[in-house]
Order: structure tokens, then C-alpha cells, then sequence
């Protein structure tokens, strides 16, 4: 058996899931990226906007007690035409938000890129203090971790199937 930390494991399905995402991302069309399905699924410029700025205020900003690079070194660059709704209609938004690949890609990768460095330093006893989340109460560091891991592919799937409404091979594998 392994004696892997925890926090390695977490480092190790973070990567795995940014690879996951970006490889689902690939041979999308600016029109597919904006198409709107019927019903109350956003389009995949809304699921990733979704994605990168819920780990940037989430992660980052809750867990992490950093300021989102969205309003910092992103801020007017992130690629986003529209910040996320406060409290909002989450549906809404993803259905009219906007997006520009390249510098959402950028933006993406700084993210990643900085919650890799936070667990980093980490330690497994630091993924038990508990931190206040919004609507979610006080919860565990690796709760909010965990919750993260299940978002990204849950909205990952939904790329993966309005590509799939599009005729294109929806994940990566």
C-alpha cells in the first residue's frame, strides 16, 4: 500500500482533472462554444466560465483566503464578457455570458496553476480546518477541495454532451 499524502492525491486529481477538461475542450468551434442547447443546460462558454471562476472564488479566494485572480491579475483579461452573478441566476448568466478562448485559456491555466500552489502548502492536517462557504456553511478545507473535484467533471460532462449534440467526440479518452 501507499503512503501517499492526501494533499499529493488532491494535487494528483487536480491535474488529472485540468487534463480531463482541456482535452474535452478540444476541436471546439467559437459557434459550438456559444450554442445554446434547449432546455436549462448553459452553453459551454457558460460551464466554463462556471468551472474557472467558481475555482478562483471558491478555492482560491474561500479555502485559500487569497484574492480571486479574477478581480486581480486577471481582472478586465479573464476572457469572461460578465462576472459570475452573486447569488444570482446561475442559468441565465451561463446562457449569456460570453467568451474569448484564448485569454480564458490563460486565465484557466493561472488558476490551476495557483490552486496547485496552495495545495502545495498544504499539509493532510491543514484539509481539516474548517472555513466558512457561503451558503455552505463551515466546512472542511478538503470538503471544498472535494466539492471542486466533483464540479469540474460534472460540468465536464456536460461539455462532453453538447459537443456530442454537435456530431463532435465529446470526451477526450
Amino acid at each position: 500500500m501507499s503512503n501517499q499524502s492526501a494533499v499529493n492525491v488532491l494535487r494528483t486529481q487536480y491535474g488529472q482533472m485540468q487534463g480531463w477538461l482541456n482535452g474535452t475542450l478540444e476541436g471546439l468551434t467559437d459557434e459550438i462554444i456559444h450554442y445554446n442547447p434547449p432546455g436549462i443546460v448553459s452553453s459551454i462558454a457558460g460551464q466554463l466560465a462556471h468551472i474557472v471562476t467558481g475555482m478562483d472564488f471558491f478555492v482560491l479566494g474561500l479555502a485559500a483566503g487569497q484574492t480571486p485572480l479574477f478581480v486581480s491579475s486577471f481582472a478586465e483579461k479573464s476572457g469572461i464578457s460578465e462576472p459570475p452573478p452573486q447569488g444570482g441566476d446561475w442559468s441565465a448568466w451561463g446562457k449569456r455570458v460570453k467568451v474569448d478562448m484564448p485569454l480564458l485559456n490563460a486565465y484557466s491555466q493561472a488558476v490551476f496553476a495557483e490552486v496547485d500552489n496552495y495545495l502545495a502548502s498544504l499539509s493532510d492536517d491543514d484539509l481539516q480546518r474548517e472555513k466558512e462557504f457561503g451558503p455552505a456553511g463551515s466546512q472542511t478545507v478538503l470538503w471544498a477541495l472535494n466539492v471542486f473535484i466533483l464540479n469540474t467533471y460534472c460540468h465536464t460532462g456536460e461539455i462532453a454532451c453538447i459537443k456530442g449534440l454537435k456530431g463532435l467526440k465529446g470526451y477526450p479518452f
